[in-house]
């Protein structure tokens, strides 16, 4: 049985103050949640967030590593660091991370293998722009994205993926794939990791869905039987809503 999941992206949002009380609100409501939780935060906020959030049934991640193991790079934070924290997570691969900061398949890949190495769960983000949607160049994109950064891991080490769709299109824009949408991209992933690694790791793969993931859409889109929780932007920001969708899941 592959695990239900929703995890949260705190993005660029919430001083370590207000981050505290986020996390702290979190902690007394999701006392009993019926999937996985993880929440994502800023680097600053992952010692202090992973201490209250101790013995709860949340966990944390941070959103980013650095694609080197140790050195001169200033203002980097390595794998290895953030797991110090006793995070247990890291995104990666997420779209304003390949579009800001220019990722490339390469530097992901050196990322995946630094927060392997160092005991961390990649969620791992892949998804299309709107043009290439709209050109109905979807699959090839997500495809690439698998081939250029994940499927040269052993099965072993893929087993500690968890893969998010997003569709770039509906991050933070209000647009959200429709749940069949939705279904038929995550098969179309399912069916990419069977040819790979073969069923069972495939029928073991978590893939959640982002793009505008909220709590009135979230029970929806959950729903599909390829869709396994979401990864949470905005929504994630404010207790009441992250509970909403954790309990839609």
């Amino acid at each position: 049985m592959r695990t239900k999941m929703v995890a949260g992206n705190w993005k660029m949002n919430k001083t370590l103050q207000e981050g505290v009380a986020l996390a702290t609100e979190l902690k007394n409501t999701l006392t009993n949640p019926s999937c996985a939780v993880v929440i994502g935060t800023p680097f600053i906020h992952l010692a202090t967030v992973c201490e209250i959030v101790k013995g709860s049934p949340i966990r944390v991640a941070a959103e980013n590593c650095a694609d080197r193991e140790s050195g001169a790079f200033t203002g980097e934070v390595s794998a290895a660091m953030v797991r110090s924290t006793g995070a247990e997570y890291c995104i990666l691969g997420h779209s304003e991370r390949r579009q800001y900061y220019h990722e490339t398949a390469e530097i992901l890949k050196q990322k995946v293998l630094l927060a392997l190495a160092n005991q961390l769960k990649p969620i791992f983000c892949i998804g299309e722009v709107k043009e290439e949607r709209e050109s109905n160049r979807q699959n090839e994109v997500v495809k690439a994205q698998l081939e250029g950064s994940l499927f040269d891991l052993s099965a072993e080490e893929f087993s500690q993926i968890t893969l998010a769709y997003e569709p770039v299109w509906a991050i933070g824009t209000g647009l959200t794939a429709t749940p069949a949408q939705a279904q038929e991209m995550h098969a179309y992933i399912r069916s990419l990791v069977c040819e790979r690694y073969g069923k069972e790791v495939a029928d073991n793969t978590t893939i959640l869905y982002g793009g505008s993931c909220n709590e009135k859409n979230a029970a929806e889109l959950f729903a599909n039987a390829d869709v396994d929780g979401g990864l949470i932007g905005g929504a994630s920001l404010v207790a009441e809503k992250f509970a909403a969708i954790v309990a839609a899941r």
